[in-house]
């Protein structure tokens, strides 16, 4: 980057969990930071969706809330209360009415507006290029809720298709434009790796999402890359970076990938 970031820099983040450690330590370091507006969010397509609604401002309605996992007490022959969300949000958001619901994500919704507005630096993490289409609302979600499979379609995004959701977005805030604060760009490309897409199909998605973002980077001067999926993979190969699971990085890692990013990314 040409420029560290600052205390004074205001900072938006987007992306799966890994952006989650990243920005606690961002938090936990007194930078002003909103992590995931709208809660974990794992593919391309949801996180532009995200970003799109937040410039736009425009609340979520009834129509979009969503009864979660239907089917829970069918499967398990246990009552449980229902819970509402949509298809737009991290099932953190989830609450016990539709009312309820709408309360919490418009409340954060309108917060999250102004501070992405506000926002010099905006930090995405893509976590994969597979995605779930719901087939009659024809849109890309960002969380199942365990909804039934048949509801959906399983899909891989391409390069062009992940280039052409953030071109325009990067292009809109590479200069000042009304109340739209110029705004830098960091990708990175979380080095956890998806295993229900099986080894071989994590490897597709991870590499669509590299090329994708080398594509935004190389035509983009406000785009810049940080490359914590080579950390992990090259530089932490052994299994004691990894937690329990193998999948999700140690603490240890964790704690390394900030340390590179503080030398590379921070003033």
């Amino acid at each position: 980057m040409e420029k560290g970031i600052t205390h004074d820099d205001v900072i938006t983040s987007f992306g799966s969990c890994f952006t989650t450690e990243m920005g606690r330590k961002l938090e936990e370091s007194d930078y002003n930071i909103l992590n995931n507006p709208f809660g974990v969010l794992f593919n391309p397509a949801s996180i532009a969706s995200s970003i799109r609604r937040l410039e736009s401002g425009m609340e979520f309605t009834i129509d979009e809330v969503i009864d979660r996992d239907p089917l829970y007490g069918t499967r398990t022959g246990i009552t449980m209360p229902k819970s509402y969300a949509s298809f737009y949000h991290h099932g953190s958001f989830a609450a016990p009415s539709p009312e309820e619901f709408l309360v919490k994500a418009n409340s954060a919704l309108r917060e999250a507006s102004r501070h992405l507005a506000a926002s010099d630096i905006v930090i995405i993490t893509f976590g994969t290029s597979w995605v779930f289409r719901h087939l009659e609302k024809n849109i890309i979600v960002s969380n199942c809720h365990k909804r039934p499979a048949g509801e959906f379609r399983r899909e891989r995004l391409s390069v062009e298709e992940i280039y052409d959701l953030f071109a325009p977005i990067l292009a809109a805030t590479s200069a000042p434009s009304g109340d739209i604060a110029p705004k830098r760009w960091i990708f990175t490309v979380s080095p956890i790796r998806h295993l229900a897409d099986t080894l071989h199909g994590n490897q597709l998605s991870k590499a669509t999402l590299l090329l994708a973002v080398d594509r935004l980077c190389s035509n983009f001067p406000n785009a810049s890359y940080f490359p914590s999926y080579e950390i992990v993979l090259d530089e932490l190969r052994d299994y004691r970076y990894y937690a329990e699971d193998t999948v999700h990085p140690s603490t240890e890692a964790v704690d390394y990938v900030w340390k590179r990013f503080k030398e590379t990314c921070l003033s």
